[in-house]
């Protein structure tokens, strides 16, 4: 028989456990999106380095690459490559190491931009980001017959963007960590913060070395389309606002 003086036992409740899961996995977790958008320009690259002839290649970057000696001519009197190499030239490489420099950015700084914007916004930042480092190489290099291929100009785009919303202290950390977009930071307010400040003055001093030529990156250096990098950069960095659906709902409360 049970003893009806001793107070039954109370089962033993053991400490609530969070089941709340990050939104934000891991970075190099990727969205589908940049995985899509890797698999593209991997597959562009195979596609050249693998089954593409000289003379086949030859044809595809001359009708895909970047030149701003197309815009000495008149437009009537060539084909519609002027239309579409300021977007086109983001989806071709140079050498497989070209290309994985710039997957690793693109996933890196990629990730957290598509997953805040979302995949139209993602793909319209990049056609936009694309034009505005194609316009500012043409501006610098007017009616030279060089041919620019690369992502990197839509990756300084998505620098700059990220610049805005993914770097900061620990709030910032706290509201990512619950799911919680960050409030994304005015311009003034983003150069107020030091690590935006350090990270966007050595990115500049970087692409400004490169524009004087200087030996930081080799027999390289010369190759690279520091103007694009920049035209990018201050497009993602000034104008991402307009593509923030958070910035939207936050002004319209």
């Amino acid at each position: 028989m049970q003893d009806s003086s001793r107070p039954p036992e109370e089962p033993e409740i053991e400490p609530a456990r969070s089941t709340h899961r990050p939104d934000n996995p891991p970075i190099f977790n990727l969205p589908g999106g940049v995985l899509l958008a890797l698999a593209l320009l991997a597959g562009i690259y195979a596609l050249q380095a693998l089954v593409l002839n000289d003379a086949s290649n030859a044809w595809l970057t001359f009708e895909f690459a970047f030149s701003p000696l197309r815009y000495v001519y008149p437009l009537s009197d060539q084909t519609l490559a002027w239309l579409w190499t300021p977007v086109t030239y983001s989806l071709l490489h140079g050498s497989f190491e070209h290309l994985a420099f710039n997957g690793l950015w693109l996933a890196a700084f990629g990730t957290p931009v598509y997953r805040r914007i979302g995949p139209i916004r993602f793909l319209v930042f990049w056609l936009i980001s694309s034009v505005a480092g194609a316009g500012l190489h043409a501006a610098v290099n007017w009616g030279e017959p060089s041919l620019m291929v690369g992502a990197s100009g839509v990756i300084s785009a998505l620098m700059g963007a990220a610049c805005r919303f993914a770097f900061g202290g620990r709030q910032r950390g706290y509201l990512e960590a619950f799911g919680i977009e960050p409030p994304l930071l005015s311009v003034p307010a983003a150069l107020a913060d030091r690590t935006v400040r350090v990270f966007i003055i050595v990115w500049f001093l970087g692409n400004v070395a490169v524009a004087f030529g200087l030996p930081l990156f080799g027999d390289y250096a010369g190759m690279i389309a520091w103007d694009a990098h920049i035209g990018g950069f201050l497009f993602g960095f000034l104008c991402f606002q307009f593509f923030d659906p958070h910035s939207r709902s936050a002004r319209s409360h």
